[in-house]
């Protein structure tokens, strides 16, 4: 899809399973072509977190990009709880006690933008130097965080930090988070999973966005967190608004 002026969006992803666990049950997309990028982190191991995040993005790539961004959003609204029934559905087949995905998607037409989540994987806006979190975790510790009860920093370390508080398949009614954005001609987006955010810290983020490459930056942050020891897998999708 094209922003403006005939130029097209910039943008790569990365995905690795990271230096703790066995499977990468990590998921993302890129469609640029129809101004689509999603990543979803899946839970509940066995097979069933990447099941899960996988049946999203594979569900997602198959809807038709529309006339207008409301009507595509619309859509992709509507795919994602039709996808939260068949995860819950598949779950009680599987006698299995959870499983789901967080999911995180960018969607843009020209300059406007749309920003869905449920859980924890989040968008963020490189813009003038400035990082904006886009996204708002929904997660246990960012409750206990906006309630003042906690640090970013103990919210980091807390043993319950990897609980989510909404995400596809765990609840009969999904709740998914929109926030509509206007685009910049040189903005930076970044779509990532908590196994970014848990390793490399906001300051690094910033600084590695600002590079002109995409590739060589979703390249760069993975490498960060496994130089920390990447305790879980970490995917990272980064989108340029072309100048």
């Amino acid at each position: 899809m094209r922003p403006s002026a005939g130029k097209a969006f910039k943008s790569a992803s990365k995905s690795h399973v990271g230096m703790v666990r066995q499977v990468n049950e990590d998921a993302c997309l890129e469609l640029p072509e129809n101004g689509l990028w999603v990543v979803a982190d899946g839970m509940g191991g066995h097979a069933a977190g990447d099941y899960v995040s996988s049946l999203i993005v594979d569900s997602l790539r198959g809807i038709a990009a529309g006339r207008s961004l409301d009507e595509y959003v619309a859509a992709l609204h509507s795919d994602l709880l039709r996808v939260n029934a068949a995860v819950r559905e598949e779950t009680a087949n599987r006698g299995v006690t959870m499983m789901g995905s967080t999911v995180v998607v960018l969607v843009a037409r020209d300059l406007r933008g749309m920003c869905l989540w449920a859980g924890d994987s989040r968008l963020y806006r490189l813009r003038d130097g400035k990082l904006d979190s886009i996204s708002r975790d929904h997660s246990y510790v960012q409750d206990l965080q906006d309630s003042g009860l906690l640090s970013e920093a103990e919210a980091r370390v807390h043993p319950r930090a990897n609980i989510v508080t909404r995400a596809i398949g765990v609840e009969a009614q999904l709740n998914l988070a929109m926030v509509e954005l206007l685009l910049v001609p040189g903005d930076s987006y970044l779509l990532c999973s908590d196994g970014l955010t848990k390793t490399v810290e906001d300051d690094e983020i910033r600084e590695v966005l600002n590079h002109d490459d995409p590739g060589e930056i979703a390249s760069s942050l993975v490498s960060l967190g496994l130089m920390r020891g990447a305790p879980d897998n970490i995917t990272v999708v980064v989108v340029k608004v072309p100048s």
